[in-house]
């Protein structure tokens, strides 16, 4: 894994500027097309969603109230982890990124919604629709790449604390909430300096943070348990493998999104005057798709369809699929890859990039130059 302009062969060499400003139009010309057509079909869709999901909550968690059996346990902590997912991934996520905020609806709207999840939707909607979405990818600046923790790239440079990053991977997949919570809060670097942690915003944030945990751990390890009275710990232990559960489905799905093979890397550099269509290029390289059946789509929230949603972040995500072809069709046309495959090779693709990474790198053939360090521009942090 290389940033695109430090690979021997450029990916999107063969692209002129023109072309690259077509592809912007034809994009922003299905954007315009699925705005203009949204309409009742889709509101359905997601309060059908909405509907079934609270329906399969309620029903799951009215099942562990005698969880003290184990056909009742293995029932209802299936049902609550499926509707968890359910809750993060196709409404959560999508109703936070506003693409249902057309129906004026104030229950299903990106500044009402507060989803069932460690992290505040007012501090992800910052970290993620506003920074990801922004740089994605790019080195330094998309820190959904790696989160902080990981060595993302070959041209960064390697340390021994790298070999412990498949580990630090997993038990960040276990506790992916609190770890998106982190995330959130910049703690690495709000708790770097005195300064910035003693700072009035980065407390104001930390106690948002924490006041949520204590909602979510009040609501699923306290609230629930003592409803189910003799089924108390075994309600408990629903609860958290729910939680685990969706833990480790949205860190995959999420992996399987940004870290494939074939999934290009970008230079901060390469962004500093970047126009509208050179945005989408960079959401078409730095995006991998998830092939699969409709149960799968809507189990990952549609971001089975990452790169049709790094293209169109606000479009509502029962929309993804109708235009897959036609952004499969434009990749064609241009000689672009269009990187997509199922789930297990997905993630085994993502995993193996995690531990490859964790290792210096292949010593390099005998006269072949190394890459030129990267200048940052001036500006650019």
């Amino acid at each position: 894994m290389t940033t695109l302009q430090r690979k021997p062969v450029n990916p999107v060499g063969h692209l002129t500027a023109e072309d690259i400003e077509a592809i912007g139009r034809e994009l922003d010309a299905i954007r315009d097309e699925i705005i203009d057509s949204r309409g009742e079909r889709d509101a359905a869709y997601i309060r059908r969603v909405i509907k079934v999901q609270r329906w399969l909550e309620l029903g799951s968690r009215g099942v562990l109230l005698f969880s003290i059996l184990p056909p009742a346990w293995l029932v209802g902590t299936a049902g609550l982890s499926v509707a968890k997912i359910l809750e993060n991934m196709e409404i959560g996520h999508n109703v936070m990124h506003g693409q249902w905020d057309w129906m004026r609806d104030p229950k299903i709207h990106s500044t009402t919604w507060e989803w069932d999840n460690a992290s505040p939707s007012e501090q992800w909607k910052h970290s993620h629709n506003e920074l990801h979405h922004t740089y994605t990818n790019v080195i330094g600046r998309d820190n959904d790449l790696g989160y902080g923790i990981m060595r993302v790239d070959e041209d960064q440079r390697w340390h021994p604390i790298h070999l412990g990053q498949p580990v630090w991977n997993f038990v960040n997949a276990c506790f992916f909430e609190y770890g998106i919570a982190a995330y959130d809060l910049e703690l690495g670097r709000n708790l770097a300096t005195k300064k910035r942690r003693s700072s009035p915003q980065f407390k104001a944030r930390a106690k948002q943070v924490l006041r949520k945990i204590g909602r979510q751990v009040t609501k699923d390890y306290v609230l629930h348990p003592l409803l189910s009275g003799p089924s108390f710990l075994h309600t408990i232990a629903a609860n958290a493998t729910a939680n685990l559960v969706r833990n480790l489905w949205t860190h995959s799905v999420i992996m399987c999104g940004h870290f494939p093979k074939g999934v290009e890397t970008f230079e901060r550099s390469s962004i500093v005057g970047e126009t509208r269509g050179e945005w989408y290029l960079r959401q078409m390289l730095g995006s991998a798709n998830i092939s699969g059946s409709r149960l799968i789509h809507i189990m990952t929230g549609n971001l089975s369809f990452q790169i049709e949603h790094h293209l169109f972040p606000d479009l509502p995500s029962n929309r993804y699929q109708e235009i897959a072809p036609r952004i499969q069709d434009l990749f064609q046309r241009y000689g672009l890859t269009y990187t997509s495959g199922p789930l297990p090779k997905q993630v085994a693709s993502a995993w193996a990039k995690v531990f490859r990474l964790a290792l210096p790198n292949r010593r390099t053939a005998p006269g072949t130059p190394l890459p030129a360090p990267e200048r940052e521009p001036v500006g650019v942090g």
